[in-house]
Parts: structure tokens; sequence; C-alpha cells
């Protein structure tokens, strides 16, 4: 019988992760399903383009796992039995059963409403397309002068923020954040970011808690009533809560805690890889929900998982923080190098030059997600026996 690998999540880590294990374990012992919520793959890092009314490229799954022999289950993930080794799925109209030996759970993170009251409610966000859609859908409605408030002060807010100002003039956009925008950036790249939002008119509201979102806009700790047509929520990511529900250990953000080779610690045969992995980094911060940080932690749990199962030797593969790479809408952004300390360095690519860069990563991004091992040897490995095992743990 072989190997049953079941994952769970097609994002980032998720994608790369299936199609490296295809390619580098032999279809004659193992067998690779991949579960996802939709068919296509979401450039979950361009969700605030496309909630501002522009269109992203459609990428389904099945042509970028084509020629892998990997099952794909377009399906919703509503448990996982870590005891009986298996997962529920749903496709919307039947209920089925998942069963494996090996499980990478890779489902990424939503939007984390920190127990504010109304966000779920009336808020709106970008952490996914189908809610990107929605407030996209909502934005078009928006008359002349229409307001939409943004809350948060990092990455998502500032590109949301941005991206709606520069699609939508007729908006008016404001951001709240409970601390200073761009704070953690070095003295250039923040005095750019401050110009950018002042060039797109752009109200900021620094120090500022929410800490109630109604239907007519959010209320400030201090008192303060934001009116807003539209409140879109981004003050930062959770972790989805089905890794707690399934009794692995996980953090206070949900995620799971993984050791170094991004294994379980509660469920070793259980690897993790991207937003849901809590992980030390190299710089002995944990590492950031982030794109950057998918492609390293997914890197190193396929290194462990074909070691794991093939019996060769696992490589320790880096897993760095090396910055913030920031759109500023179409034509503009930046990107601030962190240096080991995790502080920002007085160095940072601004403009047109950091737009474009950022906009060629993101183009590669599907490519390299369907050639997981170019230039890579293309040999798959064979399962290892119960006395190669033996002979490894010896």
């Amino acid at each position: 019988m072989k190997h049953r690998i079941v994952v769970l999540g097609a994002g980032y880590a998720g994608a790369f992760c299936a199609g490296a294990l295809a390619r580098r374990l032999h279809s004659d012992d193992f067998e690779i399903s991949v579960v996802n919520a939709e068919p296509d793959f979401a450039e979950r890092l361009r969700n605030h383009q496309l909630a501002a009314g522009q269109d992203l490229r459609h990428l389904p799954l099945a042509e970028m796992f084509a020629g892998t022999g990997i099952r794909l289950h377009v399906a919703r993930v509503t448990g996982i039995d870590v005891e009986q080794k298996s997962v529920t799925i749903t496709d919307g109209r039947t209920i089925d059963r998942l069963d494996y030996d090996t499980l990478l759970y890779t489902l990424g993170s939503t939007a984390n409403d920190n127990d504010v009251p109304g966000v779920d409610e009336h808020a709106f966000h970008v952490a996914s397309r189908p809610a990107a859609l929605r407030l996209r859908a909502h934005l078009n409605a928006l008359g002349e002068d229409g307001k939409v408030l943004i809350v948060g002060g990092n990455l998502t807010a500032i590109e949301a923020a941005t991206e709606i100002a520069e699609s939508h003039p007729e908006l008016r956009v404001s951001l709240t954040t409970r601390g200073e925008l761009g704070g953690w950036l070095g003295t250039t790249a923040r005095r750019h970011l401050l110009d950018a939002f002042d060039r797109l008119g752009i109200t900021v509201h620094q120090n500022t808690a929410i800490e109630r979102v109604e239907a007519g806009g959010a209320a400030a700790a201090d008192g303060t009533v934001f009116a807003a047509d539209a409140t879109v929520w981004a003050a930062g990511f959770a972790a989805h809560p089905i890794a707690a529900a399934s009794g692995l250990t996980v953090e206070s953000t949900g995620q799971i805690t993984v050791d170094r080779q991004m294994r379980s610690v509660s469920q070793p045969d259980v690897y993790v890889a991207g937003d849901s992995a809590f992980v030390i980094g190299d710089n002995g911060q944990p590492l950031p929900m982030s794109c950057a940080s998918a492609g390293f932690t997914g890197m190193q749990a396929t290194a462990t998982i074909v070691g794991d199962l093939t019996g060769r030797k696992i490589s320790t593969k880096t897993l760095p923080y090396v910055g913030n790479h920031i759109s500023l809408g179409r034509k503009d952004g930046l990107f601030q190098v962190v240096g080991g300390d995790v502080r920002s360095k007085s160095w940072a690519l601004r403009g047109r030059a950091a737009a474009r860069v950022k906009a060629a990563i993101l183009g590669a991004n599907p490519w390299s997600l369907s050639h997981p091992t170019f230039g890579l040897p293309s040999r798959r490995y064979r399962a290892a026996t119960t006395r190669d095992h033996d002979a490894i743990a010896a």
C-alpha cells in the first residue's frame, strides 16, 4: 500500500510543498493529495489589488499540478483527527474523509479581529480572495466622496489603503493605527511612506486604538467616532482555528508549535509550513506570518518529509527574516532591509524601482510554484524500508 501524504491548503506554502514532494518522491511508493477550498491558486499578496478593482490572473491548481500525479480535492477542511489520522472535508454538498500517514498542514491564516466587537458583523478584510471580492463589490457601489476607513498600521493596512486610494480617487480614504504609521521603518523609508500617503490624500490617525466597529464606522478608545461607508479591518492575522481544535499543540496566535524541522511538537507525523507554523527563525525571533516565511518554512518541511520517509539525511534550510517589501500603489513601493537584530537598517529601496522588483517577484511566483525543483536533480526517492529506519535510528 502506498504511503498517503495529505496536504491541507494550496497557498504559497502548500502549493510549493505539494509540487516539490510529488517531484522528489517516487509515485510507486507515495500518494499525494491536496485539499484546497478553491480550484484556483489565490495570489494572497495581491488581494489588495483585487479589492481595489484590478483583475488578477486565472491560475487553476489543476494546471499547476499537471503531470505530478497529485490528487486535488476542491473542498473545505472541517476537522482533523490526529489520533485516527484522518481529515474531514466538504465540498458544500457531501462530506468526505481522507485518511493519511503523513499530514502537511498549510491552511495559513485569516484576519484577526483581536476580540473587537463588531468586526465580524460590520468590517471587510482582504485576508482571502472571497473577502477581497466582497470589498471590491462594495467599493464599486459607493458614490462620490464615499468614506473608507482602514484599521491597522502594518503591511496589509498600508497596501490596502494606498491601493484603494490610487484606484478610487473619488473616495475619501483614511487609516487609523494604534501606534505610529511605519514606526518600525528606517528614517528614509518612513519619510517616503508618509509622502506617499500625502500624495494619495490618505488621512492618517496615529496612536488611535479602535475598540468597536459599527455599521456606519468605528469608535476609538478615546471616544472619537470615525464615520465610514466601508471599514476595512487590517489589524493583523491569526492562524485558522482548526489547528487548535484538532488537539495539536498551538501558541496564543493559534499557530502550531513546531520543531526546527517543521514537525509538530505534539504529533511528529504532522508537519507544518507557512503562516500556520510557529517557529524560531535564524535571528532568534519567531518568523512573521508572510509569503517569505512560507517559502523558507516550506523548503524545510519538504526536506524533512523527504528525509523522514526515505531515510535520507535531512538538510537544514535557512529561516531568515530579511525585511519588508511594501506596495504603495502600482508605481511606488518600499523594500526595507532588516538586520540580524530585527531592526530596520538605514538603507531602503524606494519608489518605482521597489515597485518593479516586487512586481517581478509576484509575477514569477506562479511559475516557481509549478516548477518547485527547477535546477535540482530530477531523481525521485523510494520509501525507506523498516530495516532502513532501524539503521538510521541506530
